[in-house]
């Protein structure tokens, strides 16, 4: 019996350490990010390096909020944003209704359809929700100038990492964001925002800055064909990043949305794929600035890649 007791508490120790990763700033991560036992993510191909950690405590309340970005020359093409929150046994009644006014009520960003969101997916019942939205960004007002008041003193560390490292960031970029809480899932909230340069999935340029006047913009899109193009594939992208993101956090069956119309077919991203479709974009793209692809080759290529 002994012996059996000490094999259970050897094989648990191990079990946690598998999953107890200490990341701090500036590591290099590939494949895969250990938020926590119950909060995994796949990572695009290539390195990424980790530009914030932020732990947060309030009232029993506490989180880690890590960004990860991927650079090409010292130019930002990714970056990824996770937080899980952990709220379990924490004044539940306040959580519920500060959460719920945080996600549904807040003028400036939420969970519910506005004209600055391209697609916006959602579930709630009680104090559960699962939300996917997607669209795009004034990059540096997101990121200096925010819309919302309340954010105008946040992302201090990420700030303070772009200007020590000197990234140059664009100008326009596209993101999803993700974000499930249920009490049936220990009271956890999970965060997950996913940004990126267009450029990489060879976005043609944008002439306009401001949001509401981006060729991205939902209002504007149907003028603009190759950016809607580009969008259309972000979304496909996007939408099956939710469904692993759901599975990743073992989503209940009946919060998890219906994004089949959205999710990308088996032809353009499978489960064991090795790489994603934006890294074969990019491949594609570098050969034919290398010379090594001619401009009929590249666009061949590049056609049956999106096909």
């Amino acid at each position: 019996m002994k012996k059996l007791l000490t094999m259970l508490i050897i094989g648990l120790l191990f079990s946690f350490s598998a999953f107890a990763k200490k990341y701090k700033e500036n590591d290099v991560v590939e494949n895969q990010f250990y938020l926590s036992k119950k909060f995994q993510i796949d990572l695009p191909k290539g390195k990424w390096i980790i530009a914030e950690k932020s732990p947060w405590f309030y009232y029993g309340m506490s989180n880690t909020t890590y960004t990860l970005v991927k650079l090409k020359k010292n130019k930002l093409v990714e970056a990824i944003s996770v937080v899980e929150w952990r709220t379990a046994g924490v004044h539940e009644d306040s959580i519920n209704f500060a959460l719920n006014e945080v996600m549904f009520k807040n003028k400036y960003h939420g969970c519910y359809d506005k004209p600055k969101y391209t697609v916006m997916e959602f579930y709630t019942k009680g104090s559960t929700h699962n939300c996917f939205w997607v669209g795009h960004h004034n990059f540096i007002k997101f990121t200096y100038d925010p819309e919302d008041p309340e954010l105008s003193g946040s992302r201090t560390k990420i700030k303070q990492w772009i200007s020590e490292n000197q990234i140059n960031l664009p100008k326009v970029t596209l993101y999803s964001e993700h974000s499930y809480f249920s009490r049936l899932a220990g009271g956890r909230w999970f965060q997950l925002i996913h940004i990126i340069n267009p450029k990489i999935l060879n976005a043609p340029d944008n002439n306009f800055i401001k949001e509401d006047a981006s060729e991205y913009h939902k209002y504007n899109i149907k003028n603009y064909p190759e950016h809607e193009r580009i969008m259309k594939k972000w979304i496909s992208i996007s939408a099956q990043r939710h469904l692993d993101f759901e599975n990743s956090i073992n989503t209940k069956t009946q919060h998890r949305l219906k994004l089949n119309e959205l999710s990308p077919s088996k032809s353009i991203i499978k489960e064991n794929q090795s790489s994603n479709m934006i890294d074969q974009l990019q491949k594609l793209n570098d050969l034919f600035k290398s010379g090594v692809l001619n401009k009929k080759e590249f666009e061949k290529a590049k056609k049956k890649l999106l096909e």
